[in-house]
C-alpha cells in the first residue's frame, strides 16, 4: 500500500509540474547581435541605419554559447535593403544561424533642382541635398559637389531626380563663360581669336561660342581644356 501511495505520487508530480526545460541560447540574443554588429560595423559615416532582424523559426533549438557570439557579413558585401547576417557561436561543435535584417540607411544625396538635358555642365544650383535611403538605391548615389565639379551628363534627367555615377559623363574642358581660344582652318590657314563659350563639354562635344571681338555665334568643338575648333 505505501508503495502503493508512492508510485502514485512520483506520477502525480511528473503530470502536475512538468520537466524545466533545458536552457539554450536566446533567438531574440541572436537577432539583437546582427543587428547591433550591423549598426556598429557597416554604418556610413554621418549617416543614420535603421535594421530590423526578421524573426527567426521559433522552433529552432541551440545550445547556450558559453563564448560572445562571432558575427560577420559573408563576402563583405555591399549594404543593401535586405541582408543576410551570418552569426556563429566560436566554440568546438558551435552552431551557425543566418539572421535576415532589413535595412534603412539615411544620408544626404544629390538631387537634381530642375530638368537637365544630356551633355549639361552640372553646378551648385543645379543640385540640392536631399535625405534619402541609400540602402535602396541599387545603382549608387553621388553625396557631395566635388564629385560633379567639372562633369556634364550622360542622360538627360528630370527634376527631383537622384544623381547616381552612371549618369556623369567624363570631365568638362569647357564650361558655359569660360575664356576660349577659337581656332578655324581658312584655305589651309590656320586662324585664331577669343571667344566666350555658350555651352559645355568635354573633348569632342559640340558647343556654340561667341567670338569676343566680333560678338558673331559660331558652331564649334572641344578640342581640349579651354580650346574649340570652329567648324566650317
Amino acid at each position: 500500500m505505501i508503495h502503493r501511495l508512492a508510485r502514485g505520487a512520483v506520477v502525480a508530480g511528473l503530470l502536475c509540474c512538468p520537466l524545466a526545460a533545458a536552457a539554450g541560447q536566446s533567438l531574440e540574443a541572436i537577432r539583437s547581435s546582427a543587428v547591433a554588429w550591423l549598426q556598429q560595423n557597416r554604418t556610413l559615416p554621418g549617416a543614420r541605419m535603421v535594421a530590423e532582424a526578421d524573426p527567426l523559426d521559433s522552433r529552432l533549438r541551440l545550445a547556450d554559447c558559453g563564448a560572445p557570439l562571432d558575427v560577420s557579413l559573408p563576402g563583405n558585401r555591399p549594404l543593401g535593403a535586405r541582408v543576410s547576417v551570418v552569426v556563429h557561436c566560436p566554440v568546438p561543435g558551435g552552431w551557425t544561424a543566418r539572421v535576415p535584417v532589413r535595412v534603412q540607411m539615411f544620408t544626404n544625396v544629390l538631387v537634381t533642382t530642375r530638368p537637365l538635358a544630356r551633355g549639361d555642365g552640372l553646378g551648385a544650383g543645379d543640385v540640392r541635398a536631399e535625405e534619402r535611403d541609400v540602402a535602396s538605391l541599387a545603382y549608387g548615389y553621388v553625396a557631395g559637389l566635388d564629385q560633379i565639379d567639372g562633369r556634364a551628363l550622360a542622360r538627360p534627367l528630370n527634376a527631383g531626380t537622384v544623381l547616381t555615377p552612371g549618369m556623369l559623363a567624363g570631365r568638362q574642358a569647357v564650361r558655359v563663360g569660360d575664356a576660349v581660344s577659337m581656332e578655324a582652318s581658312v584655305d589651309g590657314v590656320v586662324i585664331r581669336a577669343d571667344g566666350v563659350a555658350m555651352g559645355a563639354g568635354d573633348a569632342g562635344a559640340r558647343v556654340k561660342v561667341r567670338n569676343a571681338s566680333s560678338g558673331k555665334i559660331l558652331d564649334a568643338v572641344v578640342s581640349g581644356p579651354g580650346a574649340v575648333a570652329v567648324l566650317p
